[in-house]
C-alpha cells in the first residue's frame, strides 16, 4: 500500500492538532499533580470514567479483535464483548467512588483502603507484578502491533519497522534529556 498526498496531509494534520491540544493544556497541567492526571477534578464523573475505559484501547486493539473474529468467527466477539460489562461498571460505578475517595491512582486507593505493614506488602507485590510481567507483556504486544501496522502501511520489513520504532524512542528520549540539560543551564548564571 502506497500513501498518497492526501494520506500524508491527514497524518500531518492529526499530529499538528494533537500537539496543539497538548500545548494548549500544558500550562494547566503544570500547576499540580491533580491538574495533570485528573484535570483538576473539573471533569464530570462519567467523562473521567469514560477516559479510564478509553485508556485500555491502543493500536493493538483492532488487530486483536480482527484476529479473534478471524480465528473464532462471530463467536470471537464474545471474547472482547465481555469486557463491555467491566467498562460500564467503571464508567457508571467505580469512577464515582474514585472521585468521592479523592484519589488519583490505584496505589492511593490501596493506601486509603488498607493500612499498616500488610498494605505496604500488598502495594509492593502489586507494583512488582504490574511493572514486570504485565507491563512487559503489554509493551511487547503493542510494539508488535505497531510493527505490523508499519509493515502494512509503509511497506517495510518487520525488522526495519522495529528498528525505526526503537530509533524514534531513543531520539525522543535524547530530546527530553537535552531539554532537561538546557533548562538546567538556563536556570544558572552561566547563560
Amino acid at each position: 500500500m502506497r500513501l498518497g498526498g492526501w494520506d500524508w496531509t491527514i497524518i500531518a494534520a492529526y499530529f499538528v492538532v494533537s500537539a496543539a491540544i497538548g500545548l494548549a493544556y500544558a500550562g494547566r497541567a503544570k500547576r499540580s499533580l491533580a491538574d495533570y492526571f485528573v484535570s483538576g477534578r473539573s471533569l464530570p464523573w462519567w467523562l473521567a470514567g469514560t477516559s479510564m475505559v478509553a485508556t485500555t484501547f491502543a493500536a493493538d486493539t483492532p488487530l486483536a479483535v480482527t484476529g479473534m473474529v478471524a480465528r473464532h468467527g462471530v463467536a470471537g466477539n464474545w471474547l472482547w464483548w465481555n469486557l463491555a460489562f467491566s467498562g460500564l461498571l467503571t464508567v457508571f460505578f467505580f469512577s464515582r467512588l474514585w472521585r468521592r475517595a479523592g484519589v488519583v491512582t490505584d496505589v492511593e486507593f490501596t493506601e486509603l483502603r488498607y493500612a499498616g505493614p500488610p498494605a505496604a506488602v500488598l502495594r509492593g507485590a502489586r507494583a512488582l507484578y504490574l511493572a514486570l510481567p504485565i507491563n512487559l507483556i503489554i509493551m511487547g504486544w503493542v510494539t508488535r502491533a505497531m510493527v505490523t501496522i508499519l509493515q502494512v502501511s509503509l511497506g517495510v520489513t518487520g525488522w526495519a519497522a522495529a528498528v525505526g520504532l526503537f530509533n524514534s524512542l531513543v531520539a525522543f528520549l535524547l530530546i527530553l534529556v537535552a531539554n532537561r540539560i538546557a533548562r538546567r543551564f538556563s536556570e544558572t548564571s552561566l547563560w
